[in-house]
């Protein structure tokens, strides 16, 4: 590897040779390195990343979203008077003009500047940072409120198609590859009896009900800066999942990841629960953050957006289970339907308090 990275680093018009080349971060997918470049005195640092092919199977199509929507939130910053060198993410063309280079290997990479003086944190350790995301990724779905979002390749296809989601699930219980219906019939009637949950959200979409947003479709705290001086929630990153989608489902996963009061594997299931304090300081900062940019249709399902990634986040996990673990690491026996009974007990918490979560809603966007 050490070799295929210096060729990498050879290929970028870097002012400057490496002083150092270090893995970095918490990420699971790409392979991720902070590259130091030393000119003279001068130091500057990057994010040096290798995509994982097996995962995003089309990288000229990702990069084709990255690099024009990081260049969209450019122009919108810096009309703005903000700082672009901080607010978005700048990837960095190699000699030849390209934003990817491929290696002698076939391996895709890319270049971030590195942003100095910002942390991602991996879990939910106080309000104020639960809420400086929410007011960054609403702010993200702002400035590209008016993107064609159309034009965006969809890097996993049917990522957030609920509905497509139920049917491979009813695909995976007949088929019962691993012999594991008989061991889960609780947690399959659950899933079944939420069919209309499922296609919901994608009806409201086909009817025009929802517009077609440019969506980030991994809105886990994790994934924004918080700027160390000031706490303040400053660039949205890893974008390797933007695509045409719903803001709905993106609100909706933070709601599920973030609000949570348990582990997503927890065993115990009475420590689940969607805990309403947090939901209405996710709440606030999103809307906030949107700044008027949602419709008052979007701003209505949000709720429903909860509901919707936490069931479809739930049944993936149900069906990979059925199909023998084959997509979700595990490192337990069970884990994956740990996981599925952990998502619906929060899906069901949810159900019951659907009237309250429409109320924090209604009064987060001064309405009430």
């Amino acid at each position: 590897m050490e070799k295929i990275i210096q060729e990498v680093i050879s290929c970028y018009p870097f002012e400057g040779g490496p002083e150092e080349c270090i893995a970095y971060g918490s990420g699971h997918i790409n392979d991720t390195y902070r590259l130091t470049i030393r000119n003279g005195e001068k130091r500057r640092r990057y994010i040096l990343q290798r995509m994982n092919r097996d995962i995003f199977r089309e990288p000229e199509s990702l990069m084709e979203n990255i690099s024009g929507v990081t260049l969209w939130l450019r122009g919108k910053i810096e009309a703005a008077g903000g700082d672009p060198q901080r607010e978005t993410l700048n990837l960095m063309n190699t000699k030849d003009g390209s934003c990817y280079l491929v290696d002698s290997e076939g391996g895709y990479w890319r270049v971030y500047d590195f942003i100095e003086g910002a942390t991602s944190y991996d879990k939910v350790e106080n309000e104020r940072d639960f809420y400086e995301s929410a007011v960054a990724f609403g702010h993200f779905q702002r400035l590209l409120a008016d993107y064609p979002a159309a034009t965006l390749h969809e890097t996993i296809p049917d990522f957030h198609n609920t509905a497509d989601r139920f049917a491979k699930f009813r695909a995976a219980v007949e088929a019962d590859v691993c012999g594991r219906v008989r061991e889960v019939p609780d947690e399959i009637r659950f899933v079944l009896e939420r069919e209309e949950l499922a296609h919901t959200l994608c009806e409201m979409q086909s009817a025009g009900k929802l517009p077609l947003r440019v969506t980030h479709n991994d809105t886990k705290l994790n994934n924004i800066m918080i700027d160390e001086a000031t706490g303040k929630g400053i660039c949205v990153i890893d974008l390797d999942t933007v695509m045409p989608g719903l803001a709905v489902n993106d609100f909706g996963d933070s709601i599920r990841f973030g609000a949570s009061t348990a582990a997503e594997d927890e065993r115990d299931l009475s420590k689940v629960s969607c805990d309403l304090r947090l939901y209405e300081v996710y709440a606030k900062g999103f809307i906030e953050g949107c700044c008027g940019a949602l419709t008052q249709a979007e701003l209505d399902a949000l709720p429903l957006g909860a509901m919707t990634m936490t069931f479809e986040c739930g049944m993936r996990f149900l069906t990979d289970y059925l199909e023998g673990d084959h997509y979700f690491k595990v490192y337990r026996e069970g884990h994956n339907l740990d996981r599925a009974r952990t998502q619906f007990r929060l899906v069901a918490d949810m159900e019951a308090k659907l009237s309250e979560m429409k109320e924090i809603i209604a009064r987060c966007a001064g309405r009430d």
